[in-house]
């Protein structure tokens, strides 16, 4: 029961990050494609917008690995 708990408690630490990050590029992506259609020279910035929220699944799977080998 506890190892089942352990993966419940891995698979909650890098899904929900993944919903949110998922939500989160959906209203970046269209506000900088809006952006982009009025001034292609932002382009560099609407890359780094859309990548900033990864961040969150990356530290999610750190969190998960680190249940998963400390558990």
């Amino acid at each position: 029961m506890e190892s089942l708990l352990i993966a419940f408690a891995a698979a909650l630490a890098i899904g929900l990050p993944a919903i949110a990050t998922a939500w989160a590029q959906s209203k970046i992506g269209a506000a900088g494609a809006g952006s982009l259609a009025e001034k292609p020279e932002l382009s560099g910035t609407v890359i780094i917008l859309v990548a900033i929220p990864e961040t969150m699944v990356i530290l999610g799977f750190v969190v998960a690995v680190i249940i998963l080998l400390g558990g």
